[in-house]
């Protein structure tokens, strides 16, 4: 499948590719450069062309749905502009900030506020995102303040009806979830009665259409983890981290997945040990190995993985390397020790095949 002719002669000389942050049976969405009206800028690109034949009507059903809420959503600064929009493609604006799961906003009671009045204008303006449950979808922008992005499940009401209601609700109710996981000290009396009262709809979707869902987005599309990994993540990355911690010179090790433009999904293993000769050697290792899954696309040694306070290796860095999206780690370094643990990996980090100059 390639884009239309008109979407494909829109991008031509406007759209410069970047990194490739995600492919999946319903899109592929890249990070790039869009030269806009008003000058070029950091952008994201979703694109159909490259969508199955099979999940294609589903594919432009949902893009059609997150264009239409971007248009409408258009001055309310809670997520990104809407740059340009064809019949099989759309370029957002790119904000410079994490996901709420890399951000980890402990205590930020300003975060919080920040979002729920970003919430509050989305539903004045009619839209309910209806995909908030997702820390993915929430990002805490390098001002400090909350956005939300990914609206391929959000819904524009015509008038403030009993389902508008429902779904808004739903929608706080989320926000609410995460501010309870992140700054619990910050909620009020109130915002823990709606934690503590899903509504009918939330009731029944948890008895009997989110068993479907899971069934399906697992079983059928391969979607068994936010970052995106899929089952090679899940399943494949144990038993190589396994084997790597076995060999005596290794101290720890973790791996986790990046969107490919080869494969789909690779995996970046990150080893915690000493020694010059020992990458080779572990990757030979892993190559060799009949008893494993196929091997880590990337595996890198590292004199120090960066961690917590608690010792808690602190995937979020790791996952950015991966992805190559570095110039988004620095807004997340509090202190020397994890400035200290990343200037080592990012020297000698692996996946250039994306390299861009964002």
């Amino acid at each position: 499948m390639t884009l239309p002719r008109d979407d494909a002669a829109a991008l031509a000389g406007r759209w410069t590719e970047g990194v490739l942050l995600k492919r999946d049976v319903f899109s592929t969405v890249e990070r790039g450069r869009f030269r806009a009206e008003s000058g070029e800028r950091g952008a994201v690109l979703r694109r159909l062309d490259q969508v199955p034949w099979w999940s294609f009507p589903l594919a432009l059903h949902l893009f059609n749905r997150e264009k239409k809420a971007l248009t409408r959503a258009s001055g309310l600064d809670v997520g990104p502009p809407l740059l340009w929009a064809g019949r099989r493609a759309l370029a957002r604006g790119f904000i410079d900030g994490v996901a709420l799961h890399l951000a980890r906003p402990i205590g930020d009671r300003a975060y919080f506020a920040s979002a729920k009045a970003a919430l509050r204008r989305l539903h004045r303006a009619g839209i309910c995102h209806n995909d908030l449950a997702k820390e993915q979808n929430w990002l805490r922008g390098a001002d400090g303040r909350a956005y939300l992005t990914d609206f391929q499940l959000a819904v524009c009401f015509r008038r403030r009806s009993r389902l508008f209601r429902i779904a808004a609700y739903e929608d706080l109710r989320h926000l609410l979830k995460h501010k309870r996981r992140y700054a619990p000290e910050a909620l009020t009396a109130a915002e823990r009665r709606i934690l503590a009262r899903k509504s009918v709809f939330a009731r029944v979707w948890l008895m009997t259409g989110k068993k479907v869902y899971r069934a399906i987005t697992r079983g059928v599309f391969n979607f068994t983890d936010r970052e995106g990994g899929g089952r090679r993540l899940v399943n494949d990355a144990p038993p190589l981290i396994a084997r790597l911690k076995s060999h005596p010179q290794v101290r720890d090790a973790a791996i986790v997945a990046f969107a490919d433009r080869r494969s789909g999904v690779g995996l970046y293993a990150f080893v915690e040990a000493s020694g010059e000769t020992l990458e080779a050697e572990l990757t030979a290792a892993l190559s060799q190995a009949r008893d494993l899954p196929p091997p880590p696309e990337h595996l890198q040694v590292v004199e120090r993985l960066p961690r917590d306070a608690d010792g808690r290796v602190r995937s979020e860095f790791l996952q950015l390397v991966a992805m190559n999206q570095v110039d988004l780690i620095e807004p997340l370094l509090v202190n020397a020790s994890d400035r200290a643990a990343m200037k080592g990996l990012l020297d000698r980090r692996k996946n250039l095949r994306d390299r861009f100059s964002f």
